[in-house]
C-alpha cells in the first residue's frame, strides 16, 4: 500500500487518450482483421436472426389468429421448444464470441505490449476490446434481427391474410429492438474475460511472445 501511494504521489500528470481515439483504434483494428470480424459476426447474425424470427412469428400468431382458434397444447409445446433452442443458440453465440476474442488477444500480444510500454493503462486496453465486441455485436445483431424479421413476416403472409395491415408494427419493431440489444449485450459479456486478460498482460511478457 505504501509503495502504491508513493508511486501515485510521484506521478505529476497522467495522460489519458480521449474516447474518440479509442474508437478510432478499435475500428482500425476491425478493418485490419475484417474477415475474422465477419466470421465472428456470422455467429451473432444467425443467433439473433433465429431469436427475431421466433419473436415476430409468435407476435404474428397471437395477433392474427382468428379469435375462435385457441393456442392449443401443441402450440404451447412448440413455444417451449423454441425458447429452449433460443437459449442454446444464444449461449453458443456467447461462447463463440469469447473464443474469437481470446484468439484476437493471442495474435495481438506484441501490439498490446507495445501499447502498454508506451503508457497505455489497463483500462484503455480493456476498453479497446469491449468497443470492438460492441461494434461487432451491434452490426451483427442489426443484420440478424432484420433477416429474422423479414423471414417471419414472409412466413406469416403465407398463413394469414392482410398481414401487412393487421400486424402490430409498433410492437414488432419494439421486439426487434430488444433482439438487437440482447445480441449487443451478449457480445460485450462474451468479451469481458478476454478484454480483462489483455488489460492485465505484463508488457515485458507480451513483448517477448513470438506468435
Amino acid at each position: 500500500m505504501a509503495t502504491n501511494a508513493v508511486a501515485r504521489k510521484g506521478i505529476k500528470r497522467q495522460i489519458k487518450l480521449p474516447n474518440r481515439e479509442a474508437f478510432k483504434i478499435a475500428l482500425r483494428s476491425l478493418k485490419i482483421r475484417f474477415w475474422r470480424s465477419c466470421v465472428t459476426m456470422a455467429g451473432i447474425v444467425l443467433a439473433i436472426a433465429f431469436l427475431s424470427s421466433v419473436m415476430i412469428s409468435g407476435l404474428a400468431t397471437a395477433s392474427l389468429r382468428p379469435p375462435d382458434v385457441g393456442p392449443g397444447a401443441t402450440v404451447s409445446e412448440d413455444r417451449a421448444t423454441q425458447v429452449w433452442l433460443i437459449c442454446i443458440s444464444l449461449v453458443v453465440c456467447t461462447v463463440g464470441i469469447t473464443n474469437a476474442m481470446l484468439m484476437s488477444v493471442t495474435e495481438r500480444y506484441r501490439e498490446i505490449g507495445t501499447m502498454k510500454c508506451l503508457g497505455a493503462l489497463d483500462w484503455f486496453v480493456v476498453k479497446l476490446f469491449l468497443i470492438e465486441a460492441a461494434f461487432q455485436g451491434l452490426v451483427g445483431s442489426m443484420l440478424g434481427g432484420l433477416a429474422g424479421f423479414i423471414v417471419a413476416v414472409l412466413a406469416a403472409m403465407t398463413q394469414y391474410e392482410n398481414v401487412l395491415g393487421n400486424l402490430p408494427w409498433g410492437t414488432a419493431f419494439g421486439q426487434l429492438g430488444i433482439a438487437v440489444l440482447i445480441g449487443t449485450g451478449l457480445s460485450i459479456v462474451g468479451a469481458i474475460y478476454p478484454a480483462r486478460r489483455a488489460g492485465r498482460m505484463p508488457p515485458a511478457d507480451a513483448m517477448r511472445t513470438e506468435i
